[in-house]
């Protein structure tokens, strides 16, 4: 595995009286003592020496679902600067009300992610105002919705100081929805493709429409018996082709035609019906990239629904950079953006660091 940086913790606070130091008073007695804690504010913003740097982001909302310093945070990162690079982070964000917390949990990941910081898999602790998003993590501890929330922390926390980083890529899966014939998600995919050593195995599997049956939500526990042994109720290709080879990959490539600001329909039966093989172990070491073409516009709109149902929920460890965003409506007409070659290269050197 890949070494890394051995400064202490840094907690990345947005500042937003009295929510902000409500939430630092719940973290500071979880986080080991030499902590640095950064506070960020409307005015002030620097983030130049926290490169290399393990990073906890902790964010708290108020009544409204909004920090103004952490959309201030994200107006910095989205400007394009490397302020994060070598960094690997997780985040820890509260909320007043119900809503929003994993909303703004996943626009912070993709802009700091896009500036160079890694994340782990299950990178996210989140607390609605009521708790209840922690009502079956207390049940299956014993214990009460706060207590299982130190815990969560606690647990983030101390991956996060543990993490060495991910072993060597040997195998790569990449998965799609698309025709070859007409796909300039494919297109893309070649290029990239073209760009890695032949040391690297490469497994191309498509999902093709009416082949993978979605997730209907069995129960808890028949879909934690199903998964114990590898399977899943509904079998299928999914069971017979597709969790082998997430099993055995180091990397798993999502190539997404954005069509409706989403995932095609096949892509998300994908990362539905993955829950069963979860329940078995975790992808904490597993590299989760996307490529993502868009007719129009939105990209970002599915990269951070691959953040949220494959990083935040499935463990996938989130590489620094890990989406390549192109905009292509024609047939055919990807291969004639000005430097798309030379990009698609590029992403695949960034995969072998």
């Amino acid at each position: 595995m890949t070494g890394t940086c051995a400064a202490p913790l840094a907690v990345i606070l947005p500042r937003h009286p009295p929510y902000s130091e409500k939430l630092r008073a719940l973290l500071e007695p979880l986080l080991p003592g030499d902590v640095l804690w950064r506070e960020t504010g409307m005015d002030e913003l620097s983030l130049e020496d926290m490169s290399g740097r393990k990073l906890l982001f902790a964010v708290a909302l108020d009544e409204s679902g909004c920090n103004p310093s952490c959309y201030r945070l994200l107006s910095f990162l989205r400007r394009g600067k490397e302020s994060l690079s070598g960094c690997t982070a997780g985040l820890v964000v509260t909320g007043e009300g119900e809503l929003y917390t994993k909303d703004t949990a996943r626009d912070l990941t993709l802009a700091a992610n896009l500036s160079g910081c890694a994340f782990l898999g299950r990178p996210l602790v989140e607390a609605t105002g009521s708790l209840r998003n922690f009502q079956v993590q207390a049940q299956l501890n014993g214990t009460d919705e706060s207590t299982a929330l130190r815990l969560a922390v606690r647990e983030l926390a101390e991956r996060l100081t543990a993490w060495t980083g991910p072993p060597p890529l040997r195998r790569l899966l990449a998965l799609h929805a698309s025709v070859r014939a007409t796909s300039n998600t494919l297109a893309l995919w070649e290029l990239v493709k073209a760009g890695l050593p032949p040391d690297v195995e490469v497994q191309e599997l498509g999902l093709q429409n009416g082949a993978l049956a979605d997730c209907i939500g069995c129960s808890y526990t028949a879909c934690l018996h199903f998964g114990e042994q590898g399977r899943c109720f509904y079998g299928g290709p999914m069971v017979e082709e597709v969790f082998p080879a997430v099993r055995e990959c180091d990397a798993l490539v999502m190539l997404c035609a954005n069509y409706n600001d989403a995932l095609s329909a096949n892509l998300t039966a994908f990362v539905n019906r993955l829950t069963a093989l979860f329940r078995q172990s975790r992808f904490y070491e597993k590299r989760l990239y996307g490529l993502i073409v868009s007719g129009y516009s939105g990209g970002d709109l599915v990269a951070r629904q691959l953040i949220g149902g494959l990083n935040m929920n499935k463990s996938f460890y989130l590489p620094p950079r890990f989406c390549m965003l192109e905009t292509a409506n024609e047939r055919g007409s990807l291969l004639k953006l000005p430097g798309v070659a030379e990009r698609g290269t590029a992403f695949a050197r960034k995969m072998l660091p």
